[in-house]
């Protein structure tokens, strides 16, 4: 199905499928009209006497330089030429993709000045996958993501790198085989490609999205923890949460209740709890979970905003008839909804090791084996497992240091504050990858705790996780290499096959 991108309007779910399906784009025609107005209001600009920023000047400290009006097309290739600076490896299809559509959004909402036949350039690279080789490190994410925008302008003008066809092709033969023709950069178009924040909003939006199925998967994971340690459910009591408030945590609550509901072990000791209180990792699950679900959805509220704004420089106001210069390129907020989403899988991965560290501890989780083997001492069983896990953690909580708390003056000082948007987007892979894993060994973990409770069984909806799991990992019975098990565990978490199926919370609806 083709998502239609409606200027200042298109849905969070609308981006997601587009970036989760490789879905075509095609921009909603009703935008046409303002687009043309602002472009021409643009060229008039052009050939007039008056200095107007990034049509008939320089850029940044060099704004006071006026160009000559035959001179606008090379001011305009030499600005995207200049700024291709891009480092580092090359930012994955999906997110290219997801870049060149928020590119879109952004244009046609008629004041950027880029005429039809550019953006329809962009929509026509979509539709036919030649997508630029975007580098990942350059941008501080103030006077917009210059150098990896650059990268995509470039490829629009014939020169750079593009993919096409599963190949790395000089940009200009890729859109030679696509049919496509580059692109000659009239007044400010080159300005508009490349100011912006739709790099370190497309990256923000995959943290997002990654994060949001971790979440998910860590609920069913703790589930599945609960019953292997014979944890109470007591805790998950709908009053509770209720007297307290906050959505999320309401909202766990009543999903683990569902997923932990008819299970013989939990029937077991329903009457005599094995403990009195269970320790933190089980018992505040809602507490912590469900209060990052509400920080991720507050941060979905902002990157909705963000995809669908005008964030380059000068902006052009048709009715007012003006071309003024403002600072909607600066990227606090998705720097702010970065390092949220950041804190949230950084503290989900925390409860769950705490939960692997329980199960494994043979004084704190009532009366399983040591490391979760049949015979300890000659087999080690999940020890290093948990260190992994360990591992993974804390390099989680180094890596959710605030990005947006740091600035460093850029472009002779002209920039002197910035939101290092890009740098706290692009960290969120990482994190994502690490939280993944962690969920992946508890998986293990819980999968054999709950194994050692027979002929108790678990409930319903967790059996089928079990069944899921056990089909790609063997029952561990004796030592063997775990790295290629946790790999397939993390995997399994990864593409989602232990939560689908199931009624867990949606990312945009709360319940």
């Amino acid at each position: 199905m083709s998502v239609v991108l409606k200027p200042a309007a298109t849905p969070l779910s609308a981006l997601e499928h587009l970036w989760r399906e490789n879905a075509a784009a095609e921009l909603d025609q009703t935008a046409r009209p303002a687009v043309e107005a602002a472009a021409g209001l643009v060229r008039e600009a052009a050939e007039g006497d008056a200095a107007v920023y990034g049509v008939n000047t320089g850029f940044g400290k060099l704004a006071n330089v006026k160009i000559a009006a035959q001179d606008t097309e090379t001011l305009q290739r030499n600005l995207i030429l200049s700024h291709c600076c891009g480092v580092g490896e090359a930012l994955d299809a999906s997110t290219v993709r997801l870049m060149m559509a928020l590119k879109l959004l952004s244009l046609s909402r008629g004041a950027s000045g880029v005429p039809w036949s550019t953006l329809k350039l962009i929509e026509s690279m979509l539709a036919a996958g030649v997508l630029p080789v975007v580098p990942t490190q350059g941008s501080v994410g103030a006077s917009g993501d210059l150098a990896p925008l650059a990268h995509m302008a470039a490829a629009m003008i014939g020169t750079g790198e593009a993919f096409y066809d599963g190949r790395r092709l000089p940009a200009v033969e890729a859109l030679s085989h696509s049919g496509l023709s580059p692109v000659v950069l009239g007044p400010k178009e080159g300005l508009a490609l490349i100011n912006g924040t739709q790099f370190s909003t497309a990256c923000a939006l995959a943290g997002l999205w990654r994060a949001w199925d971790n979440l998910r998967a860590a609920v069913v994971t703790g589930a599945l923890s609960t019953d292997a340690i014979m944890g109470s459910t007591a805790p998950l009591l709908r009053e509770i949460h209720a007297l307290r408030g906050h959505p999320g945590q309401i909202e766990f609550a009543r999903t683990q209740r569902a997923l932990l509901s008819g299970s013989e072990i939990r029937e077991s000791h329903r009457e005599n709890d094995v403990r009195v209180q269970d320790p933190y990792c089980v018992r505040c699950q809602p507490q912590v979970v469900g209060a990052a679900m509400d920080l991720l959805r507050f941060a979905a509220s902002t990157l909705e905003i963000e995809a669908n704004a005008v964030t380059d420089n000068p902006l052009v106001l048709v009715e007012a008839g003006l071309i003024v210069s403002g600072g909607n390129f600066h990227a606090e907020p998705v720097g702010f909804a970065a390092d949220q989403t950041a804190v949230a899988i950084s503290e989900i991965g925390a409860i769950a090791q705490r939960r692997i560290a329980l199960m494994v501890d043979p004084t704190l989780s009532f009366d399983l084996p040591p490391f979760l083997t049949p015979e300890p001492g000659l087999n080690s069983g999940l020890m290093i497992a948990e260190v992994t896990s360990a591992a993974l953690m804390s390099e989680n909580k180094h890596l959710a240091n605030p990005c947006s708390t740091d600035s460093t003056p850029t472009s002779a000082n002209q920039e002197d504050h910035v939101s290092m948007a890009a740098h706290a987007a692009r960290r969120l892979a990482r994190m994502n990858e690490n939280l993944a894993a962690i969920l992946g060994v508890e998986a293990l973990c819980a999968a054999q705790g709950i194994e050692f409770r027979a002929p108790l069984k678990t409930s319903a909806p967790l059996q089928a996780v079990m069944t899921r799991l056990r089909a790609a990992i063997p029952t561990i019975t004796a030592d063997r290499m775990l790295a290629p098990d946790i790999a397939s565990a993390t995997d399994l978490i990864r593409s989602g096959a232990l939560t689908t199926g199931f009624d867990l919370p949606d990312l945009m609806e709360a319940a």
